[in-house]
């Protein structure tokens, strides 16, 4: 195949936005198909979340192998073949007869699903500097928002007319496109391969030089507590909105829409900010709204009567929030390191799903016909994450420089 031209800034915001928004496809679409796979599949509560959780551990691992192996052999063929095996295994789990057999695709999956957001971390690094790259990311995940906004109503009004298999292919059908356009239009951003980055010694010397970075450990833990508040929201939410507060699946997919509208409100305040304040500085702004929404769930779980608008007041104030926080987290994780970019993407990326697959089993066992378990959950990681935008990220701005290993 004829090597791509160069990408204009366009079709780099395009490439970043669609990667980007597979994570969120690949969930927020899914999300309003859950409870009639559960009864379709006669699933247990525990094993439902499974299709969640398996795939972002396996998107959380995945990124610990294919961002040094990007930094070996090039961000473009490790995409190339990641968004392959993602279409793949999204029809495999369109077919799938079974609950398990649908969480061996849906973890297969989450690893193709690494490629993509890993790959497209490190080409943000490789083409521009923290700064730049903060709003260069605003900008793209004001992409994926408009994405995540447009999932939950097309998976509820798949799942509702023509059954849940159909919010599967319709996932396949985005990776497919996020393949087409690698392949036509993205060229190789790496410009000079590490032959060492695969090597054990070379590996760990890497990530030790990550994880030794103050502003690494900062960034990472507000990512990772603000998406963990998302996320929450995510796994849970179908199972509140549907089964405990009985709305039909496709006013539940407009109301997690709407949530992801705020999202994107919130990157056009990040990218606004970003143009006049420092990363460390738009954090800070960005936490307020976080932690508005955190206090309001908890009152939804403790004061509140149990309704829609109880939750869905607050997670507005969340979602603006996290429209602000992960822009400047994303960059601020990789920023320091243009050698280690890929590195640097995947240690960071792979806290996130730890976290998320950890909350995906408190959840399982947890929610209880109620909506306190989601709303409480909420409270603290958003009151978390607004206190490391407050803190730890505030005390690390002046170590965001470059590092090379000695």
């Amino acid at each position: 195949m004829k090597t791509p031209l160069a990408p204009t800034l366009g079709w780099q915001i395009a490439a970043l936005a669609l990667l980007l928004g597979l994570q969120p496809i690949s969930t927020d679409l899914y999300l309003p198909a859950l409870p009639a796979l559960r009864a379709d599949l006669a699933a247990p509560m525990a094993a439902t979340q499974l299709t969640l959780s398996a795939l972002m551990l396996c998107f959380g691992f995945g990124q610990l192998l294919l961002g040094p192996l990007s930094d070996r052999v090039g961000r473009r063929p490790v995409l190339l073949a990641g968004l392959a095996l993602y279409a793949g295994a999204a029809v495999a789990g369109a077919l799938a007869a079974d609950i398990w057999l649908l969480v061996i695709c849906r973890a297969l999956q989450g690893l193709a699903l690494a490629a993509a957001v890993v790959g497209a971390r490190a080409m943000l690094r490789d083409w521009f500097e923290p700064q730049q790259g903060a709003r260069v990311m605003a900008r793209a995940l004001g992409g994926l928002g408009v994405l995540a906004m447009l999932a939950p109503p097309l998976g509820g009004a798949l799942a509702g007319a023509f059954g849940w298999r159909w919010a599967l292919l319709a996932i396949a059908l985005a990776g497919a496109a996020a393949l087409a356009l690698v392949a036509l239009r993205i060229p190789e951003s790496l410009a000079k391969p590490d032959p060492e980055a695969l090597r054990p010694r070379r590996l760990l010397a890497n990530w030790a030089l990550v994880l030794a970075h103050p502003s690494f450990r900062a960034y990472t833990l507000l990512t990772s507590l603000a998406y963990g508040t998302l996320y929450t929201f995510l796994a849970a939410s179908a199972f509140v909105f549907i089964e405990v507060l009985g709305l039909s699946r496709g006013h539940y997919g407009l109301l997690v829409g709407l949530g992801a509208g705020i999202y994107v409100l919130g990157t056009l305040l990040c990218r606004r900010w970003l143009a006049r304040l420092s990363l460390a500085r738009t954090v800070r702004r960005g936490a307020f709204f976080t932690f508005t929404g955190a206090c309001g769930m908890g009152l939804a779980a403790w004061v509140w009567p149990p309704s829609v608008w109880a939750l869905m007041i607050p997670h507005v104030f969340i979602m603006l929030g996290h429209g602000v926080l992960q822009p400047c987290s994303q960059a601020g994780a990789v920023g320091p390191f243009p050698k280690q970019a890929g590195a640097a993407a995947a240690l960071s990326g792979f806290a996130s799903a730890l976290v998320a697959f950890a909350l995906g089993g408190w959840l399982g066992l947890s929610l209880d016909g109620t909506v306190r378990t989601m709303a409480a959950t909420m409270m603290v990681l958003g009151l978390g994450a607004a206190v490391c935008g407050w803190t730890l990220v505030q005390s690390q701005e002046r170590h965001l420089r470059p590092v090379v290993p000695a």
